[in-house]
């Protein structure tokens, strides 16, 4: 390999750093806000089931449950919201493995650039 290539190359590893770490921040509100979201309908739902408040779920009618099972059942009327928690979760934990790999790419070009440099 030659050198203009190899630096070119770690110039764009840089900005790919650069781009991919602007969107972690958002990301990382994101996990948060969903997290909240969740916690704050579960303990809504829960509230509600206690207190004998109907609830349905997919159509099936829920009044008065057992004490022993209302957490289940909050979790159940809340599976969109757990849905789009364990989304962003997933999302934030692959934009900062993409950050990883960047960092592995560029570490290994700069390998590379130190050895061309030694035999130049």
């Amino acid at each position: 390999m030659d050198v203009i290539p190899v630096a070119n190359r770690i110039e764009r590893k840089i900005s790919e750093l650069v781009d991919a770490r602007k969107g972690l921040a958002a990301l990382a509100r994101k996990k948060a806000m969903t997290a909240g979201a969740y916690a704050k309908k579960l303990a809504v739902v829960v509230v509600q089931l206690r207190n004998g408040q109907k609830l349905t779920i997919n159509g099936h009618t829920i009044t008065d449950p057992p004490v022993s099972i209302i957490e289940k059942l909050a979790k159940g009327v809340c599976s969109e919201e757990q849905i789009a928690m364990d989304l962003a979760e997933a999302q934030y934990k692959m934009a900062v493995e993409q950050l990883d790999c960047i960092r592995a790419e560029l570490n290994g070009y700069q390998s590379i650039n130190r050895h061309l440099d030694v035999n130049s």
